[in-house]
């Protein structure tokens, strides 16, 4: 029974305090509020909060220390009874506000009341604030009962205390506190304000900082920091080292679309070229035509080549370049690319001393365009006799060890730092007239990573070159 009326009155309220909260969130929804003006206003409900806290702690205080006064009087009138008194006694305190009414325990006999008004209609007295008929106004009254011995009979007392005097004046006190207060508030928050728009006003040079960056400037502008020494020059930083990074990421984007443009414009222009050549003169002569039909199929296979690894790239950027994982055995697909290589670099030495059986776990394809990318560049990078080593090993781990070595012209240390860098061709690649994008490795790099693999890379000037891959077990199973 108890829960379901629970669940009635949670019902009742979801109902009624819901409707009402989203309210309130849309109508301050509408209204766009300072930081400066948020804080302030929390710090005003603090205040008040506190402040009320504070008024009702002053008042119980106030009464309770004034109710002890009473108490000391009340102590000092018990040593002053005398019962056997004609009259029993004349309230010396009554003065004071300080009434009493005696009785015996055992007889229950009332000895003495000056409680109330006499010859009047009785009063009714209760513990606290009491309405007094006859003045028509609030009073604040107190009893309190002690039991005390004497001449060995045991009697009741009642006092009470009429403290409508000390309640008007704590009032009266209490009202001028709360003006008081009210004012020490304003001050505050006025005071608050301006030191929150002081401390708030780095947060406005920010603003103002990033609403001036451009394309343009973005190399030049950065926030800020200087006398900034918080939580706001952790912030600055932050934004700064973000700048710093867009930046990069955005003058790599230039210079990777300026480096594509440049090596498409070549092909296009031998196309061109080839074009307007086979337009003059072709027609009629079959040598310009056939000239002409291969150079066109060569640089189209150029430039075919180049968009595809482009498109790689970008979809590799773009985080859309996704692979086909499947567990497969490494050797058949090394073999067939050795046997590949073999056909089509018939001066080269093509050796394959160890060739093993490793199960690895990956997509196939991107795999052996990674391995045939290290291939043609150790044929493309050596010369006519010169020797290609291409290993397969498996390691005592499972890890996978594939090893393409080539005895050709080898890299200085400048290159190597440099080989997986987008469009990256060494000067010494280009005064041999070597063709090529320079965006194999980087391509390999990817797939290769996308594996969480390594590469290791040894070379010699004039000596050779060495690219050691490692696929590692542990990202198979």
């Amino acid at each position: 029974m108890t829960n379901k009326f629970m669940e009635r009155i949670r019902n009742i309220l979801i109902r009624i305090i819901l409707p009402i909260r989203e309210k309130k969130e849309t109508l301050l929804n509408n209204f766009r509020l300072s930081i400066v003006f948020r804080i302030s206003l929390s710090y005003m409900r603090l205040l008040f909060t506190h402040g009320i806290i504070f008024m009702l702690g002053f008042a119980i205080l106030y009464i309770y220390t004034e109710k002890n006064s009473y108490d000391q009087l009340s102590n000092n009138l018990i040593k002053k009874i005398d019962i056997e008194a004609e009259p029993i006694l004349d309230n010396i305190y009554a003065d004071q506000g300080l009434t009493l009414s005696i009785k015996e325990v055992a007889s229950k006999r009332e000895l003495y009341n000056d409680i109330g008004y006499k010859g009047e209609a009785e009063r009714d007295f209760y513990y606290g604030i009491h309405y007094d008929r006859k003045s028509k106004s609030n009073t604040l009254v107190i009893n309190q009962t002690k039991k005390v011995t004497i001449d060995g009979r045991d009697y009741e007392i009642l006092f009470q205390y009429d403290m409508t005097y000390h309640y008007l004046n704590m009032f009266s006190m209490l009202w001028k506190l709360v003006i008081i207060y009210v004012i020490l508030v304003l001050l505050i928050i006025k005071k608050g304000q301006e030191r929150d728009v002081k401390l708030f006003e780095p947060l406005r040079i920010m603003s103002a900082t990033a609403n001036r960056l451009t394309v343009n400037n973005l190399h030049s502008e950065r926030l800020n920091i200087e006398g900034t020494k918080n939580e706001l020059k952790d912030l600055a930083n932050v934004i700064n080292s973000m700048l710093d990074r867009i930046e990069t990421s955005y003058e790599s984007q230039k210079q990777f679309v300026s480096d594509a443009s440049h090596e498409l414009r070549t092909p296009i222009a031998v196309i061109q070229g080839y074009a307007n050549l086979l337009n003059r003169w072709g027609k009629t002569n079959p040598e310009v035509m056939d000239e002409s039909i291969e150079a066109i199929q060569n640089e189209a296979r150029a430039m075919q080549d180049l968009v595809e690894k482009l498109l790689f790239l970008s979809r590799h950027d773009k985080k859309t370049f996704k692979l086909n994982k499947r567990k497969f055995n490494m050797r058949p697909l090394v073999e067939d690319m050795i046997k590949e290589t073999r056909l089509v670099a018939e001066n080269r030495i093509i050796n394959s001393p160890i060739l093993e059986d490793v199960i690895v776990y990956g997509d196939k394809q991107s795999l052996k365009q990674a391995i045939r990318i290290f291939i043609d560049n150790a044929v493309k990078y050596s010369n006519d006799g010169d020797t290609i080593t291409i290993t397969c090993e498996r390691e005592e781990d499972g890890d996978c060890i594939i090893t393409v070595t080539d005895t050709g012209i080898g890299m200085t240390r400048e290159d190597i730092e440099h080989i997986f860098d987008r469009f990256y061709r060494s000067d010494n690649v280009k005064n041999q007239n070597i063709s090529g994008h320079g965006l194999g490795l980087s391509l390999a790099k990817l797939i290769i990573l996308s594996h969480t693999g390594k590469i290791k890379v040894r070379s010699q000037f004039k000596k050779g070159t060495s690219f050691i891959i490692t696929l590692h077990n542990r990202t198979f199973w």
